[in-house]
């Protein structure tokens, strides 16, 4: 059997609720900052949520000429932008590349809820004859990594992973596999999703799902791993890394942030929406990932949770990392960045993956803020307030989604 060849993340790009790009996203995340506020993108004064972490200040016509942009939902518009500043930051020129050996995998959870939600007000006041021709390129999921493809010229694997929450970590583990086992040298993935609206929120606040409780202070909603959570906030945003064959990255000179070792994948198998409650399916797919990269548990000295502040889920994960790391538990570093950025849904894991691979290149871990009163049976060390300064060589990142669909994804400094 050949060698499997090493991966690296060689680009970054994001668009998040802290920031227009990676950067200042990551400046705004190791500093505490909160990127929740009262929604804006509808009128949610009569909804039990009025709170969201949404990207601010977007004009997409910056990037993307208007004409063009009126024709890409919001998401794929997050897509576009934050894949153009990680193939920027990598310095790669794909007309100067084998095209078909370059490629696109980005995991989007919902898509255009925004469109189908106009369309079905379309076709009752006004008639199918009505319906706009761009209505289904609009709203389905796989857009986002069509138009990157399209836009910038990719011809190799194109895709698109629909897995609920674990939707961005699937598509940078899927793509570190394309490159691994020789079917592209180049791949742009992570995650995209933008579904604040009427819809959207209210499906989630049907389902109890979205924190209701701090609708008047709302930077202090998102609060993982602490007694007084009362479920998630929503975000939206795009993160984006750009994967490439190591030698290949190392022979042009490239920045080579961190390498990609590891993937683990799996599932609960035990309900629609529940995590296992004592977090097997998550701790399960914490050692595929560490098995994958023949690794024992006691190197990796940072974890990003998947921690969305949900009651249920916070201590299942705990129980999970446990399960996992025995008792070297208690002396890794677990932090959850949703406690800032919100939950991005599809868009987590992609988001979650690049502060990964930050935390590695620059040794500074970022904190869970809000965690003013630690829930007794979540115990690990959550990094709470402040962010700190620790060399670390290993690093995972957890998503998890609806269906019991698990991903983890291991990173390794250089």
């Amino acid at each position: 059997m050949s060698q499997k060849r090493r991966v690296v993340v060689t680009g970054l790009g994001a668009v998040t609720p802290l920031g227009l790009d990676a950067q200042e996203s990551w400046k705004k995340l190791i500093q505490g900052e909160s990127g929740v506020g009262r929604i804006t993108h509808f009128d949610a004064s009569t909804y039990p949520c009025h709170i969201a972490a949404e990207v601010k200040d977007f004009q997409v016509e910056n990037w993307i000429p208007r004409n063009e942009a009126r024709k890409l939902e919001r998401f794929v518009q997050f897509s576009v932008v934050a894949s153009g500043e990680a193939l920027t930051d990598s310095g790669l020129n794909i007309s100067q590349e084998n095209p078909h050996r370059c490629g696109v995998v980005i995991g989007v959870g919902m898509g255009g809820i925004k469109i189908i939600e106009e369309a079905a007000l379309t076709l009752k006041e006004r008639g199918v004859r009505r319906l706009s021709p761009l209505g289904i390129p609009m709203m389905i999921p796989n857009l986002a990594a069509g138009q990157v493809s399209i836009r910038f010229g990719l011809k190799g694997p194109n895709s698109c992973t629909t897995t609920a929450c674990a939707a961005g970590a699937h598509a940078v583990g899927d793509s570190f596999l394309h490159i691994r086992e020789g079917r592209a040298d180049v791949m742009l993935c992570g995650g995209a999703e933008s579904v604040i609206t009427p819809v959207g929120v209210g499906a989630f606040c049907a389902c109890r799902a979205l924190s209701t409780d701090r609708n008047d202070t709302p930077q202090k909603a998102s609060r993982p791993f602490d007694k007084n959570r009362d479920g998630f906030v929503m975000g939206e945003g795009s993160g984006i890394i750009v994967l490439e064959e190591y030698e290949r990255a190392a022979k042009r000179g490239a920045k080579i942030y961190a390498e990609i070792v590891g993937y683990g994948l799996n599932a609960d198998a035990y309900h629609i929406t529940s995590p296992t409650p004592d977090g097997d399916g998550p701790a399960r797919c914490m050692t595929l990932a560490l098995q994958d990269a023949a690794i024992t548990p006691e190197k990796v000295g940072y974890i990003n949770a998947h921690g969305t502040s949900t009651p249920l889920g916070d201590i299942a994960e705990t129980l999970a990392v446990k399960k996992t790391f025995g008792d070297f538990a208690y002396k890794t570093h677990v932090s959850s960045t949703k406690s800032m950025t919100g939950h991005l849904l599809g868009g987590a894991g992609g988001v979650e993956a690049l502060f990964t691979v930050k935390a590695l290149e620059t040794g500074v871990l970022p904190p869970t803020i809000n965690l003013d009163d630690p829930d007794p049976q979540c115990d690990l060390n959550y990094i709470p307030h402040n962010a700190i300064e620790k060399k670390t060589y290993y690093a995972l990142s957890n998503s998890f989604g609806f269906g019991g669909t698990n991903a983890s994804l291991l990173f390794k400094k250089i």
